[in-house]
């Protein structure tokens, strides 16, 4: 992925786990991910970042992978909680 196209994406999914209130760490968890790995990613360390890695991300953040290339759409719009999708975190009480 061109280093400028994964700087935009990955300042897009800080901007969004930020919204959300999300830790890196939570944020890597949600998404299957070790917290290391995930923190060298944010902060653009790990310059080829994998397809299953960038899908893993969409769905931590409740989308489908070209909805979070959509560098044009406000986080704050996608800032909400996605909806139940089983995840034991985003499970609310009865």
């Amino acid at each position: 992925m061109a280093n400028n196209t994964l700087k935009r994406l990955m300042a897009r999914i800080r901007e969004i786990r930020k919204a959300r209130g999300w830790s890196q760490e939570a944020f890597a968890e949600r998404a299957g991910l070790k917290y290391k790995h995930y923190q060298s990613v944010e902060a653009g360390r790990k310059p080829n970042v994998q397809l299953p890695t960038l899908e893993k991300l969409a769905k931590a953040c409740g989308m489908e992978l070209w909805e979070l290339l959509r560098f044009d759409d406000a986080a704050v719009m996608v800032g909400e909680d996605p909806p139940d999708k089983g995840h034991p975190k985003n499970k609310r009480p009865a």
